[in-house]
């Protein structure tokens, strides 16, 4: 069980780091939402740490060896690592999962970036939609079916991040763009990254990304309604947010690289308003066949490990591969 005291810690981390996500875990039912408040703090203090740090390859690997440690149940003396043991404990939490999360954070620290729209989805799947296949587990949902419209959901939200972030991560060096889309919009990247500015060309790819997202937010509403009734207004109080942050790039003329969208109070509200009537909507609705569409390529992995009953012990080759990279580079730093 997660102590009251560990649990207000990533409370507090969750209302300072995640407002979009704080607001959405509301009309949650408490025992998905104090879980799932430890599993993204947790995730939300591993990113922080990878992203903000200066040794980005330390905190990766830092992150390891924290993980192996939840898994072995010898959790680090912290709030958000003896919560994330508990919920990985009681839930039984497939270990490919938050994995998945430490690969996505691995190829961030290495710098990796991606050449077409694959690329970007396959990042995002380890970062945003092994967040929604964890969801799912919390919320006691092992259908093939309802992870692969989760791991849209994820996706979607991050290709919203994306989409959002595109001058701040310019700045910082940082560029999560399909380069091939850049590249037919005649952008050169290395000048580009020098002096970011939000041109025409620049504009037209964060459309064309946010129309990725959009499709991909319709295909995750069919999932909903195999969630438990309870869980349903949190999960689509989670797609309007973001997807309004999303709304909000498209009024700012997708020039996210000079002004950063922003969404207020009011309009948060509003959006858990329409949540709570799109799940009583959804609740005498019939199915669509939309739920039943094959998972994205991308994010496969993440659903079968998901559905799994007898979850896999050990790490993939892909992400055994690029922590040794970082070990290597490591040694070479400390040397």
């Amino acid at each position: 069980m997660i102590t009251e005291r560990d649990m207000e810690a990533c409370r507090a981390a969750i209302r300072t780091g995640s407002l979009s996500f704080h607001a959405a875990s509301r009309l949650l039912p408490t025992a998905v939402r104090d879980p799932a408040l430890a599993l993204y703090a947790f995730c939300r203090l591993a990113d922080d740490a990878v992203d903000e740090g200066d040794d980005k390859t330390g905190a990766v690997l830092r992150l390891r060896d924290r993980l192996d440690r939840v898994y072995a149940g010898r959790p680090v003396d912290a709030a958000a690592d003896r919560a994330f043991a508990a919920v990985v404990e009681e839930f039984e939490m497939p270990r490919a999962l938050p994995d998945a999360l430490l690969e996505g954070m691995a190829w961030d620290a290495v710098g990796r970036r991606y050449d077409d729209l694959s690329g970007v989805l396959a990042y995002s799947a380890r970062v945003a939609a092994a967040v929604g296949a964890m969801m799912c587990v919390l919320m006691r949902v092992r259908d093939g079916d309802a992870l692969a419209r989760a791991c849209d959901l994820g996706l979607a939200m991050q290709l919203t991040n994306i989409a959002r972030d595109v001058g701040e991560d310019a700045r910082a060096g940082r560029v999560y763009l399909p380069l091939g889309w850049l590249a037919e919009e005649g952008v050169a990247l290395e000048p580009w990254l020098d002096a970011p500015v939000a041109s025409a060309g620049v504009r037209r790819v964060v459309q064309r990304l946010l129309a990725e997202a959009e499709r991909l937010y319709i295909r995750s509403e069919a999932g909903v309604g195999a969630l438990p009734m309870g869980c349903r207004p949190g999960i689509f109080a989670a797609r309007l947010i973001y997807d309004g942050i999303g709304g909000a790039v498209r009024r700012g003329g997708h020039d996210s690289v000079s002004q950063r969208a922003r969404t207020g109070k009011a309009q948060k509200i509003g959006w858990l308003g329409l949540a709570v009537a799109k799940s009583a909507a959804v609740s005498v609705m019939p199915r669509g066949a939309v739920l039943h569409a094959p998972p994205v390529p991308e994010v496969a992995f993440l659903v079968q490990a998901a559905a799994r009953a007898v979850p896999s012990r050990g790490r993939s080759d892909a992400l055994l591969g690029v922590l040794a990279q970082l070990e290597a580079r490591d040694r070479g730093l400390s040397a």
